[in-house]
């Protein structure tokens, strides 16, 4: 195939804006050429007035964030062996590349060529399973990305659906900002960011989701930035902020970010991996890297991008999207040629081949490699400072009110349970209604006892769906060091204290007066606080199966498992002396919060209760509560039913802090099997300064 070196513009939206002109020196190879040759072109493109103003706005950029990364691989360690008998592959191979304050980065190539790789590993959030070298550097330096001066937007949009816009960001300027600042500041440090965001029409709305209408997916998405930009962060990284957005939705999303500096004048680096934007929106671009099966196609100038595949021999057709046609090119996963009458019959991967090829003859690649240089070599003032965010007592609080607000507004987290609740509790009174003290309603008294503390309080694996979402939010918002896992476990545990009290009075109420079980309040207020401590043992079960578990339908199925275990042992269906000791005795019996729940309630229902029984004769007989404790129930009478009450208060607080200490080990070990993943001489450089911030870069990593 013969070297081509004619020019096919692709066509703009906006082509009489101010122009910006970009020099590329690219090695043109031809599958008959016997060496290399470099053209010099001179391409007028789009983009150049906002560049432009961007420089004049921000003459020093010293303030801002200088990121590169150097020879950078990523390999992901598999299970299975691959085609090639190892059981690791690698996803990144060798890329470099530079950002800089006041410019827009997108990484850009076909699914599966690394690009949420190389944001993750930017970002310091790659995964336990993969290994990372190369050299990552901040400011030329060996640093933590710390918090406030950077940001990370996630593809997903995790938020809380019952919010108002103006309701989620405020919270999270009240989490995020310090103690330091005025509430009036940070509701107004709010207000400015949902502007920015150009939101302002919609700060009333709920963001919205199954079953209740809100956000557009273009509004969600701002929204989740809006939140990671109320710190003002310096360097901010975006995963596929596009994605599921139509063409015009998609444009003001990225027009909005495009322009972040110049609504709040912070010299911001931008860094985002986008899938397949529209011509409008790949104008918005000042730097493109673009990657196919892990290596580096193109790294520059995006305007200068179409010249560069021109003089490879791959010019953009007249009136098609230079992006389009870029992935088109380098996208392997079909193997089919490409179109026909730009090249002839070229194999993708020989396509691929000659731009790498290209690409690495360029002098565009060397300036890269001379910018990576300069700016390593360069001597910034000073480290990035981690800016403070509120205190425990303010997260704490900020945290509780949230998520109550969340509780009350969300039907299916506890009003419908209560509903059920209700109609069970209706159920039951009307079946075991008026049992009386005769001897046949001792062990219907016992059965309905059972039933509320156990499968009344089964029920609450209901709200497990609901759990996960909070688990989502939290992770989220972990990541990005918006608060501590304390605050989280308090404020979860504490807002839910109200709905928890409601599900077990009213329907509590209903079944112990029309059961007619032992009269006095007293008997009342043990009943209910038995049943509340039931249904909050239960709760903090599921929190920590979705701690373990994420995936909500295991969650409850795991739950329900774990649960049946407990009822099976408790010492109802099987007598605790009748009980095999090897496992559901010791330890299955006493670990089981179904084994004291049972007791108490029975002590706390036949003590002082008198029961008549009749023989064949017709001759009348009482039998004592107590003996009815020992003999048939086997309880244990050496203590009393506040024991039992205060051994299900002191299993919540375990179990509460079981879910803490496991969600802070499962940080730590995502940490050591990270470090351990990486070679002897290369651990040295990965390091946490905390699990909700992003790793220190620098060094051979």
């Amino acid at each position: 195939m013969a070297s081509s070196t004619s020019l096919h513009e692709c066509s703009y939206s906006n082509e009489s804006a101010d122009i910006r002109t970009a020099v590329l020196e690219v090695e043109t190879v031809g599958h008959n050429d016997p060496l290399p040759r470099t053209t010099t072109v001179t391409r007028s493109g789009p983009g150049a007035a906002r560049n432009r103003n961007r420089n004049e706005n921000h003459p020093k950029l010293e303030e801002g964030v200088f990121l590169t990364w150097e020879d950078l691989w990523v390999t992901v360690v598999s299970k299975e062996k691959n085609e090639n008998g190892s059981r690791s592959r690698s996803i990144l191979q060798g890329v470099t590349g530079y950002a800089k304050p006041g410019e827009l980065l997108a990484i850009m190539g076909p699914s599966g060529c690394g690009k949420s790789t190389l944001l993750d590993a930017l970002g310091g959030r790659l995964s336990s399973n993969t290994r990372k070298t190369g050299k990552i550097l901040i400011n030329g330096q060996k640093q933590a990305l710390a918090y406030g001066t950077s940001a990370y937007v996630t593809q997903d949009d995790t938020l809380i659906t019952t919010l108002t816009v103006s309701e989620a960001v405020y919270y999270s300027a009240q989490l995020q900002l310090p103690d330091s600042m005025a509430k009036a500041e940070k509701k107004e440090r709010a207000e400015i960011t949902i502007r920015e965001m150009g939101l302002q029409d919609a700060m009333n709305t709920r963001i919205g989701g199954w079953g209740s209408k809100g956000l557009s997916g273009g509004q969600k998405r701002r929204v989740s930035i809006c939140i990671e930009l109320l710190t003002r962060p310096n360097l901010l990284f975006l995963d596929e902020p596009t994605s599921g957005l139509d063409s015009a939705a998609s444009y003001y999303v990225m027009s909005r970010i495009a322009n972040l500096d110049k609504t709040d004048g912070t010299p911001r680096t931008v860094i985002t991996s986008i899938h397949q934007p529209s011509s409008e929106v790949f104008q918005l671009f000042d730097n493109l890297c673009l990657l196919s099966a892990g290596r580096t196609v193109y790294f520059g100038p995006a305007s200068a991008a179409n010249q560069f595949f021109s003089l490879c021999g791959f010019p953009c057709p007249t009136l098609q999207n230079p992006s389009d046609h870029f992935l088109k090119t380098i996208n392997k996963d079909f193997e089919q040629d490409i179109e026909q009458g730009m090249v002839g019959h070229t194999p993708t991967e020989a396509a691929i081949d000659t731009l790498i090829k290209s690409y690495k003859a360029s002098e565009s690649y060397q300036q890269v490699q001379r910018q990576v240089a300069e700016l390593c070599k360069q001597d910034f003032s000073e480290e990035l400072e981690k800016r403070s965010h509120a205190g425990f007592l303010t997260q704490s609080f900020v945290l509780t009110r949230r998520s109550f607000v969340n509780m009350y507004r969300d039907r299916g987290y506890y009003w419908l349970r209560l509903a059920v609740y209700i109609t069970i509790a209706l159920g039951l009174g009307t079946v075991y209604q008026d049992l009386g003290h005769s001897y046949e309603s001792i062990q219907a008294r016992g059965s309905l006892l059972m039933f509320v503390s156990s499968f009344l309080t089964f029920m609450a694996i209901g709200g497990f769906p609901s759990f996960v979402e909070d688990m989502k939010v939290f992770e989220r918002e972990r990541l990005n060091g918006h608060y501590g896992v304390s605050a989280f476990v308090f404020a979860n545990t504490f807002s839910s204290v109200p709905f928890l009290i409601l599900t077990s009075v009213i329907p509590g109420a209903i079944t112990y007066y029309v059961a007619g079980l032992h009269k006095g309040f007293e008997h009342f207020f043990y009943y209910a606080c038995v049943l509340f401590a039931c249904m909050m043992l239960v709760e903090s079960l599921m929190m920590i199966v979705a701690s373990i578990v994420p995936n909500f339908l295991m969650g409850i199925i795991a739950g329900a498992g774990i649960q049946g275990l407990m009822i099976m042992c408790g010492g109802f269906f099987r007598l605790p002396n009748d009980i095999p000791k090897p496992l559901w005795k010791f330890p299955l019996y006493y670990i089981a919060f179904h084994k004291y729940a049972y007791q108490g309630l029975f002590k706390n229902e036949f003590i002082g209760t008198t029961f008549r029984s009749s023989d064949q004769g017709g001759k009348t007989s009482s039998v004592s509560g107590e003996y009815i404790l020992r003999d048939k129930w086997q309880v244990e009478m050496g203590y009393s039913k506040w024991v039992d009450l205060a051994i299900l208060v002191g299993m919540i607080l375990l179990y509460r802090v079981l879910f803490l200490v496991i969600i802070k080990a499962t940080e730590k070990v995502k940490t050591i099997t990270t470090l351990l993943a990486m070679p002897l001489n290369k651990r040295s450089m990965q390091l946490l300064v905390n699990p909700s911030s992003t790793p220190v870069h620098g060094g051979n990593l």
